[in-house]
């Protein structure tokens, strides 16, 4: 009796009377404005429930975002710690009574360490405003224009140690136009990071996407 009464919590019923597994707990890491955020928000991705989201600046607008939807929020300021894993440590510190399945990075404007990623390997997911592995880190779409490619675009990935580098997930292409500026390239590359990475972060909730080996 006790076996199936854990059974039902744990798989839940959908509104159609059916079971259904129970949804992915997702942390969302900010640093801004969090446009990326309320895409996911917007999209309501049924897989996963955004259970709290993490900031380094407690100035974010997109802890805004957050409260206005109800969303537990944290906020711990990266300043004042000698290393990075001594940040990442109090974070982990944070998170580890959520039992967090899954952390999207959206506009989080800090390098994570070995430290932090190997504590949630193959659980942090990443949007990159470029066709990776070409022009990793920042101001890729200046990077794009310099180099004079005719397309360009953006990927979601797992993150792993190294600097944008990690397995893809989902990408998408953009044409540069010719009268392109940093800025046009950067918003149209942005439109399509709101599209796919919603649905990069449903397809890894439902276990459509796997890391083998």
């Amino acid at each position: 009796m006790h076996v199936c009464v854990l059974f039902f919590l744990v798989l839940g019923i959908n509104s159609k009377g059916s079971f259904m597994a129970a949804k992915k707990r997702l942390c969302v890491f900010v640093s801004g404005s969090g446009t990326n955020l309320q895409a996911m928000l917007d999209a309501d991705i049924e897989p996963a429930e955004i259970v709290l989201v993490f900031s380094n600046n407690p100035e974010a607008y997109a802890l805004e975002r957050a409260r206005n939807h109800n969303i537990p929020t944290e906020v711990i300021s990266h300043k004042g710690y000698g290393t990075r894993e001594e940040y990442e440590e109090d974070i982990i510190r944070v998170l580890e009574p959520q039992n967090i399945d899954l952390i999207a990075l959206a506009g989080f404007m800090r390098i994570l360490s070995p430290l932090f990623v190997r504590h949630y390997k193959n659980k942090i997911l990443n949007i990159h405003p470029a066709l990776l592995p070409s022009f990793p880190g920042i101001h890729s779409a200046r990077q794009a224009l310099e180099y004079g490619v005719k397309f360009t675009g953006c990927t979601a990935h797992f993150v792993d140690e190294g600097v944008d580098t990690g397995p893809i997930i989902q990408q998408s292409v953009v044409k540069v136009l010719e009268d392109d500026t940093e800025d046009s390239l950067q918003e149209r590359i942005q439109q399509e990071e709101y599209r796919i990475y919603p649905e990069a972060v449903r397809m890894v909730a439902e276990g459509k996407i796997r890391l083998k080996d």
